[in-house]
């Protein structure tokens, strides 16, 4: 989902969405909000979701923080990639992965849904698809299209 549910309100502040976000728990904050929660805890540490106590791994920006060109919203999408850089990469075990697998599906079965995004996300996933089987086929020590050399009587027959 790119934007947060039309109903819905912030879980922090009790308002409408103010430059939305969305963390890897499926749940939606205002983008201050939750930069708010985890500044006022300790902040060498990814914060925990309000709603569910889920480590907060991942804070991927709603759509209207990307077409917002206030101050305000840039100041927050920056303090959003700073915690993303900082919790999202390497800090990841094999079990947080296991975990955000749903959310990662759900987002992107609602992007093939989506009839403006889903051809240029079919084209990436053709490229990518074709780039890594690619990168297989040279690597592999198996000859999965074998090179035949063919004799002059055989080019013959043929």
């Amino acid at each position: 989902m790119s934007s947060p549910p039309v109903d819905d309100l912030c879980c922090v502040c009790h308002e409408r969405f103010n430059l939305p976000c969305q963390a890897n728990c499926s749940h939606w904050f205002c983008g201050n909000c939750i930069m708010r929660v985890w500044s006022s805890g300790f902040t060498l540490q990814p914060c925990k979701c309000p709603l569910c106590r889920r480590l907060i791994t991942l804070l991927l920006p709603g759509a209207s923080l990307y077409q917002s060109y206030d101050r305000e919203a840039y100041q927050v999408l920056r303090k959003i990639e700073n915690y993303n850089r900082q919790f999202g990469r390497g800090s990841n075990g094999l079990i947080q992965r296991f975990q955000d697998l749903p959310f990662f599906l759900r987002r992107l079965l609602r992007e093939w849904m989506d009839p403006q995004r889903a051809l240029p996300l079919a084209f990436r996933a053709r490229t990518v698809l074709s780039m890594l089987f690619s990168v297989i086929y040279v690597l592999s020590p198996l000859d999965i299209f074998p090179e035949r050399k063919m004799t002059l009587t055989q080019i013959l027959w043929i």
